[in-house]
């Protein structure tokens, strides 16, 4: 394992431009749940499955059932940057990090500093009207009761792509430029199961491939430096 990290300072020291690509394994350390380990969201018993509760569909044809779930659910606004994201920080305010995509909508990233965060999934803390278009904060939608509605009678929908939706497409394109343009891509807390998200890493280009991962991923064959531990960890021992 010190081998590891060593080799692993020892690319970022060097790198020209790096690049960080999360997913929920980023937020787990900071007490959000994710939605595939064995203690996931997708293995708690609800009335419906989270992948049927968080569709397009369903959050039309049932809001108040969606509502409940992502108040319940959805919402972590206690939880707290860890050493991933504060270090990732750190290394953008340093210039040796040039952006960072995240699959996670929980803010986190930003709340520990980083700038230029593309986020894929959306954000719980952006909600917006669907008729008049005014904007709602997170506390908002979690001191609210039933279905959120805004005053002018407009249905609130928070701003998470669904099941069903298409990603942001100046998000897609921002977070496909910064990968194309990275000499080393850092792959963490994901397995890179969840696409078209997962399939942006087709577009890396560079010399140093690092993944960090609790378990294996799809990309594990072409890594050249793998770490199995929890991302917080290896982070809180990077030299930069």
């Amino acid at each position: 394992m010190n081998d590891k990290i060593q080799k692993l300072n020892e690319i970022l020291s060097k790198s020209r431009n790096t690049v960080f690509f999360g997913g929920a394994g980023v937020s787990t350390e900071s007490g959000i749940p994710d939605f595939r380990s064995v203690d996931g969201l997708y293995n708690q018993k609800y009335k419906y499955p989270p992948e049927t509760i968080l569709s397009d569909d369903f959050f039309y044809s049932q809001t108040e059932e969606f509502y409940r779930f992502y108040r319940d659910k959805m919402l972590c606004l206690d939880a707290k940057p860890n050493a991933a994201h504060f270090k990732l920080a750190e290394m953008e305010q340093k210039g040796k990090l040039s952006a960072v995509i995240t699959q996670n909508i929980d803010g986190l990233h930003q709340k520990a500093g980083s700038k230029n965060v593309f986020e894929l999934h959306g954000s719980v803390h952006r909600n917006y009207c669907l008729k008049c278009g005014k904007f709602f904060n997170a506390e908002f939608m979690l001191n609210s009761k039933g279905v959120s509605y805004c005053q002018c009678g407009g249905l609130i929908k928070p701003d998470v792509v669904l099941y069903g939706e298409q990603l942001n497409d100046n998000v897609v394109a921002g977070a496909i430029n910064a990968i194309s343009g990275a000499d080393t891509l850092i792959i963490g807390g994901t397995s890179l199961v969840v696409y078209p998200a997962a399939g942006l890493i087709g577009y890396y280009r560079g010399k140093n491939l690092i993944i960090i991962n609790m378990s294996s991923t799809n990309a594990d064959s072409a890594a050249d430096l793998h770490i199995e531990s929890k991302i917080g960890q290896v982070f809180g021992q990077i030299q930069i």
